[in-house]
């Protein structure tokens, strides 16, 4: 009896190991994680699974520059034919995207290895509350650049990864706002437009301070977003993640940050870019919940892999067991959205200048103490010591305006520019026009001084503008551009169309034509005009 209890057991053992060999693995499994997946790879992964599942099905969200289809995994059970179908659906839409930056690989490794084992599970009730949609190579043209001369400070793999730039030597993760690459007008018309995710989470690699933890993440942060979404995520959902995560998945972690200076962590773990042309600050701006994953880039590769793995499933876990929660704070940020444009009170505004102080709660971070290191050239850098050592310090990440103007009721726009028109409608802006010619009380920036970058950013001189408003009543012909603020993407808008904006049209010289006489001195009034108060506008659809 024993005899056959044993040749059971070893049936079922061979049973088990064979099911593991045939399973479809990702080059980094494949490798022993010393390698990362080319385009090629990611491609044929995915047509792998997807003949495994009724559940999946891909589609495309762009074309890159050099002509590679960006995938978009759709995972449901029942599994959406398309965006349009799930208006009424109760289940929540999750988007996760990875590769942004190609030499910053786990993300993409970790979101198919997800992908896989969702659907290897039978009836997952994951997929009952969740669609989940995830693009694991969004930067395929950086992605091809594989090599092992790209961050060689990065543990892992050995055999390369690719670059951080897309194929017009564009950073996609500034690109949120001015919109010029065909991945990120992608994902935008593709996936934010068209499925409108509750959540979105961009995974990435540091670059920055020494610390044990191999996954840190951080939520959206410009306050010129929905105070309560960004409050609730500090509040409750990130710390609930990042318990989650340590444990029931046993992944060490902590909120992304760096510290200002690494000889002496205790003043303080600083997140320093607020600016929506980051995309999960972006997000923000529309009123959804913004995620930024950044894996540790000195854990070995496999840890990185598997933490960001682990993260994927602590976030799916929280909304899951969070949908009805999410689903009404997203639905009353829209609400408060619409309700301030229709009768903007006098204290609404509008923040042209940013300031960061500490949260009320610190936060842990098992550190290094750092050595001084003198370069051969002279140059100072920071070497990591041997010595652990746990430090608790504040947390600098709540943003806040330090300087600010006036919300409006709408903005006018004497200007028919195809480019500012397109970019607008792209991201989603609802747009009028004027049906007649019309008086109106407006506010007019008159610019005092405009000065473009020394140095290029982007493919950009970005300016910076100097000026004031002017309250003036104006004749304005029929045909004017009208953006109303009561739409749920009026912080969008206004960021887009402010002129002292940090991070909108005006900065990335999307007016630069319509500012400068082309003899003399001085400024052309700024084209985009704010009407403050409600008042009746006849408009018409803009065809």
């Amino acid at each position: 009896m024993n005899r056959i209890i044993i040749s059971i057991l070893i049936l079922l053992l061979n049973g088990h190991q064979l099911c593991c060999q045939s399973k479809v693995q990702t080059i980094a499994e494949k490798s022993d994680f010393k390698s990362t997946s080319n385009f090629n790879d990611v491609m044929t992964f995915i047509s792998q699974i997807e003949k495994t599942s009724k559940y999946i099905r891909v589609e495309t969200i762009a074309k890159s520059s050099e002509g590679r289809d960006i995938p978009l995994m759709i995972i449901g059970n029942p599994l959406p034919k398309s965006s349009r179908q799930i208006k009424d659906d109760d289940r929540i839409v999750v988007y996760i995207q990875a590769n942004i930056h190609a030499g910053e690989v786990e993300g993409k490794e970790a979101s198919l290895m997800f992908a896989r084992d969702l659907l290897a599970i039978k009836n997952s009730d994951l997929l009952n509350d969740i669609i989940l949609l995830i693009c694991p190579n969004f930067n395929p043209d950086g992605n091809e650049k594989i090599s092992p001369q790209n961050r060689t400070y990065q543990n892992g793999p050995v055999n390369g990864v690719g670059v951080r730039h897309n194929g017009q030597y564009l950073d996609l993760n500034r690109d949120g706002m001015k919109a010029e690459s065909p991945e990120v007008r992608g994902v935008i018309k593709q996936v934010f437009n068209a499925w409108d995710p509750a959540v979105f989470m961009d995974c990435h690699t540091t670059n920055g301070s020494y610390h044990v933890e191999p996954v840190t993440f951080t939520w959206m942060v410009n306050p010129n977003g929905d105070r309560e979404l960004i409050d609730y995520m500090r509040s409750k959902m990130m710390p609930q993640i990042s318990k989650t995560l340590l444990d029931k998945y046993n992944t060490e972690n902590c909120f992304y940050g760096e510290f200002n200076n690494m000889l002496k962590p205790e003043n303080g773990w600083y997140y320093d870019v607020p600016d929506p042309r980051y995309m999960s600050n972006y997000y923000g701006l529309r009123n959804r919940l913004g995620i930024l994953n950044e894996n540790y880039v000195y854990a070995d590769f496999r840890s990185r892999v598997y933490g960001c793995y682990n993260l994927i499933k602590s976030l799916l876990d929280y909304v899951k067991a969070n949908k009805l929660e999410i689903k009404e704070m997203i639905r009353s940020a829209d609400e408060r959205t619409v309700s301030r444009g229709l009768n903007p009170a006098v204290t609404d505004s509008f923040g042209i200048e940013l300031r960061v102080k500490p949260l009320p709660e610190k936060v842990t971070i098992k550190t290094y103490e750092a050595e001084v290191v003198t370069e051969a050239s002279g140059r100072r850098s920071y070497r990591r010591s041997d010595r652990q050592k746990t430090v608790t310090v504040p947390y600098f990440i709540d943003y806040y305006a330090s300087g600010s103007v006036k919300f409006p009721y709408a903005y006018l726009m004497t200007i028919k520019d195809k480019g500012i028109l397109d970019v607008l409608k792209l991201h989603g802006i609802r747009m009028e026009k004027l049906s007649r010619d019309s008086k109106i009380d407006v506010e007019t920036f008159q610019i005092s001084e405009l000065k473009g970058a020394a140095r290029l950013n982007q493919g950009h001189y970005t300016n910076t503008i100097r000026g004031t408003f002017a309250g003036e009543t104006i004749d304005f012909p029929a045909g004017t551009v009208v953006i109303r603020t009561a739409q749920p993407l009026a912080n969008l808008a206004a960021y887009l169309l402010e002129p002292q904006s940090n991070d909108g049209l005006m900065t990335w010289n999307f007016f630069d034509r319509y500012l400068v006489p082309q003899w003399g001195t001085g400024y052309y009034p700024y084209p985009v005009y704010k009407v403050i108060k409600p008042v009746e506008l006849i408009t018409e659809e803009i065809d």
